[in-house]
């Protein structure tokens, strides 16, 4: 006997109806809808069980080796950090911008992209700008590193810090103390005479006042815009400052690193 309720007549009155035991799907076809849907459950509980045992069926003796590999990673380092000595002891695979925000809570260096693609993170390292998050702490041992928190003071800002300040060279403020400490360097390697790419591109590569044939990089010409571009290139300035950045390092550079 059919339970389904009564249908309304047919749009068309000629077109036969249909009996209403033909409507059901057939019985094997329940059957099977009904096995393949208790498999899946079966499987997904049988999953469950064996995921549960995995996770608490470790042994003691497992979990202490666990446990003394973790202590066989920890290393004794010294680091010099913004002219103070500190020692402490590390995992050996912690990055040297883990240290600096996580073990000494110098969080001015920040982490951006974790994949030195940035620049957010620059640091520098015996004057050299890197970056920190693809250094290891315990490859940085005995350095001289130099955040953006020892540049300078409020009070007493360093040059790079002021000419940021003075083109406001920033917007929202993120990518700038890696800014800051990569200009910071850029203006130590004009000094010392270092070119850039775009210097051999352009030909630029001695001072307009050095005397013919001395040799190359003793004194270097004044940075174009196009150099300071390149030798910024590190460091990613989400909010567009471009032109105020390079306004700063160009002041920097002309003043020859002085405020």
């Amino acid at each position: 006997m059919c339970n389904r309720p009564a249908r309304s007549a047919p749009l068309h009155p000629e077109a036969p109806v249909t009996p209403c035991t033909e409507l059901d799907p057939p019985e094997q076809d329940l059957l099977q809808s009904h096995e393949l849907e208790l498999t899946r459950r079966h499987f997904l509980a049988a999953s469950s069980v064996v995921s549960a045992g995995l996770a608490v069926g470790i042994s003691p003796a497992a979990a202490q080796r666990t446990s003394a590999s973790a202590q066989a990673n920890m290393v004794p380092i010294t680091l010099t950090i913004n002219k103070q000595q500190r020692t402490l002891t590390i995992d050996t695979r912690t990055s040297l911008l883990d240290l600096l925000r996580e073990h000494l809570d110098l969080t001015g260096s920040k982490k951006g992209c974790d994949h030195g693609q940035c620049g957010a993170c620059t640091v520098l390292l015996d004057g050299r700008r890197v970056n920190s998050c693809l250094t290891l702490a315990v490859a940085a041992q005995g350095a001289e590193i130099t955040t953006i928190e020892g540049l300078g003071t409020p009070d007493n800002l360093s040059p790079a810090q002021s000419a940021f300040l003075a083109h406001d060279g920033f917007q929202c403020g993120y990518c700038t103390p890696g800014q800051i400490c990569s200009a910071t360097a850029l203006a130590d390697e004009v000094q010392h005479g270092e070119l850039s790419q775009v210097s051999f591109e352009t030909g630029h590569t001695q001072h307009p006042g050095s005397p013919a044939g001395s040799p190359a990089g003793v004194e270097h010409p004044d940075l174009t815009d196009d150099e300071i571009r390149e030798r910024m290139s590190g460091n990613i300035c989400r909010c567009g400052a471009y032109p105020n950045i390079v306004a700063a390092v160009r002041q920097l550079t002309r003043n020859g690193g002085r405020a």
